[in-house]
């Protein structure tokens, strides 16, 4: 009995510097904030001498922010999502509103931990995953003429970029640089395949025949993984002056392995690249551009900038630009590879107490 008794206190000694620095061991905190917000607008024209388009725009928004902060790393996830629709009246006759089309559309889902190293400098692992909730269509004519072309849709395309990565890291400020990326780009729509809006999904040799038809018995690629360099900034700075919020971003991703039928070609003539040409380009004008200019033209760019006002606690006036690049988008119109969204307007918004731990 007095050996067992020796054991228990023994056990028991051992295990109190461990239970103490269980107990003293420094726990992580949460510091979440969830924004829902409803942006509408309203013009309204009637026998007006200056004329103008009467209009209805609802944009529902949603942005929240989850920071896990622990002494020894950071979990930040940032969920960001948008969805609206405006009404038109772009036809004549007495019908308002007759032409309804997508003027908001946005899921982009980041991830990401991150280690401090050395000052400011740390190492740190991000996923982030953009697409879209609805159809997306390129529309030509007007009113009961209108004629609509579907060019994308939900997971067509998707992006999902997943990076380890060397951080510099202030206050309002950071930068992320990894040479070790993988960007897998997502198309699972048959009918934009075959349509030719594959956003460089390589798809098989035999997709089409030779008279340039599509193949009866092809075969679908729905996704490809991209291997290259990656680079993202972001500036945020609340109360820039009063009132007034500033978050801009910008990312840079090059592929390794893009196939050598994928770039331009060093001829730069059709027979050697499959890069489309769009707008007033031309071969002979591509030919001027050396390497590292061809390099740099096959590099994907997204460009973001975002300003708030705030009026008072739920309603802000807001500017949004997201500025595009990508080769791999044949285009619709005049602006070829370049993808513009631009927004200004004033938002009710509400903030959300979500729970900590």
């Amino acid at each position: 009995m007095t050996k067992k008794l020796f054991l228990i206190a023994l056990v028991a000694l051992a295990a109190t510097p461990f239970a103490r620095a269980q107990e003293e061991a420094p726990a992580g905190t949460w510091a979440t904030s969830s924004t829902p917000a409803l942006k509408i607008g309203e013009f309204m024209f009637n026998n007006w001498s200056k004329s103008g388009n009467s209009q209805i725009d609802a944009t529902g928004t949603f942005f929240g922010n989850y920071k896990y902060t622990h002494p020894k790393y950071v979990w930040d996830n940032i969920v960001d999502l948008a969805y609206g629709y405006a009404w038109q009246d772009l036809a004549e006759g007495d019908t308002l509103f007759e032409t309804r089309r997508k003027s908001n559309d946005k899921i982009d889902l980041t991830s990401a931990i991150s280690w401090k190293a050395y000052k400011d400098w740390g190492a740190s692992f991000s996923a982030n995953l953009k697409t879209q909730f609805g159809a997306g269509y390129e529309y030509s004519g007007i009113g009961a003429n209108q004629t609509q072309k579907q060019v994308s849709g939900f997971f067509a395309p998707a992006y999902l970029t997943t990076a380890l990565s060397f951080e510099l890291k202030k206050e309002n400020w950071s930068v992320s640089l990894s040479f070790l990326t993988g960007k897998t780009t997502f198309v699972y729509n048959n009918d934009l395949i075959d349509s030719g809006y594959t956003y460089g999904v390589i798809q098989d040799n035999d997709f089409k025949l030779a008279d340039n038809t599509l193949n009866p018995d092809r075969s679908y690629t729905h996704a490809y993984f991209g291997l290259g360099s990656y680079v993202r900034a972001q500036y945020l700075k609340k109360d820039l002056v009063k009132n007034l919020d500033l978050y801009t971003r910008l990312e840079l991703f090059y592929d390794y392995k893009k196939p050598d039928n994928m770039h331009w070609g060093d001829d730069m003539d059709a027979t050697t690249s499959s890069y489309s040409l769009v707008g007033d380009e031309t071969w002979d004008d591509l030919k001027d551009f050396g390497w590292m200019k061809k390099r740099f033209f096959e590099t994907d760019v997204d460009f973001e900038l975002k300003l708030d006002y705030r009026f008072s606690s739920f309603i802000s006036a807001n500017f949004a630009l997201n500025l595009k690049w990508d080769t791999d988008f044949n285009g619709m119109g005049k602006w070829g590879h370049w993808q513009i969204y631009q927004m200004a307007g004033i938002q009710f918004f509400f903030n959300w107490k979500t729970p900590r731990s």
